[in-house]
């Protein structure tokens, strides 16, 4: 799993300078485990990394360029979004 994040944290960095590196592991990290929970929720059965990443990739080339303005508009998310000591699995 860590490659495929690696190349979505990659991505997110090439189309938004306005983060860092921790930032942008955090954003992957967050859209990651948003979306597999989400899906399992909805009773589907998983579909592996691979589907994972495909939509999360499709989340960052929608989204990406402005992921920094979300801190801005939910002040409830600044925690998990400024530098701090998170580590990168």
């Amino acid at each position: 799993m860590y490659d495929y994040q690696k190349r979505l944290v990659d991505r997110l960095l090439e189309i938004n300078e306005s983060i860092n590196v921790i930032q942008a592991q955090t954003w992957i990290e967050l859209l990651w485990e948003d979306f597999e929970t989400t899906y399992a929720k909805a009773g589907r059965q998983y579909k592996g990394a691979e589907m994972t990443e495909k939509v999360v990739s499709q989340w960052i080339e929608n989204y990406g360029p402005k992921l920094h303005e979300f801190v801005a508009e939910n002040p409830k998310y600044k925690d998990f979004l400024t530098e701090n000591k998170r580590s990168f699995h």
